[in-house]
């Protein structure tokens, strides 16, 4: 980045897009942030569908399978990457990253975003008498995530 620009390549634009672009961005992108986006309501739903059924799963699993065969490289270039690929579980896909990592031999610094779950304050949100805003529908009493 010594010419003053910062470039971003984004690796993937939902949860099951195609991996193929995170080898292409890696090897021939000459990029400094390698991005990746998972999130989306109906994405957000299944993960937390996934993780009430598993309490390890609710991220994105197919971040980490497509990030492991490029992650020497990752490291050997100094590229950074940055994912919302931890859905209703964030800790968990760090965990499984750096369990993948460790045993491909790559040390990583890995850091995770926390605060945005609101599932602990669903009852004094329900309380407070929130309700849908187009249709008036009162807060609903089982809730997956928020």
């Amino acid at each position: 980045m010594s010419d003053g620009k910062l470039r971003i390549g984004c690796a993937s634009g939902f949860w099951g897009d195609t991996p193929e672009a995170v080898g292409q961005l890696v090897t021939k992108g000459e990029i400094d942030y390698l991005v990746f986006d998972y999130l989306a309501e109906v994405t957000m739903s299944l993960m937390a569908r996934a993780r009430a059924k598993t309490p390890e799963a609710g991220y994105a699993p197919d971040f980490v399978k497509a990030l492991v065969p490029w992650l020497s490289e990752i490291k050997s270039k100094g590229m950074k990457v940055v994912a919302n690929a931890g859905g209703v579980n964030p800790r968990g896909c760090r965990d499984a990253l750096a369990k993948a990592a460790a045993e491909a031999g790559i040390d990583l610094s890995i850091g995770v975003v926390l605060g945005d779950d609101l599932s602990a304050q669903a009852d004094d949100i329900r309380a407070s008498g929130q309700t849908e805003m187009f249709s008036g529908v009162e807060f609903p009493d089982d809730i997956w995530s928020m």
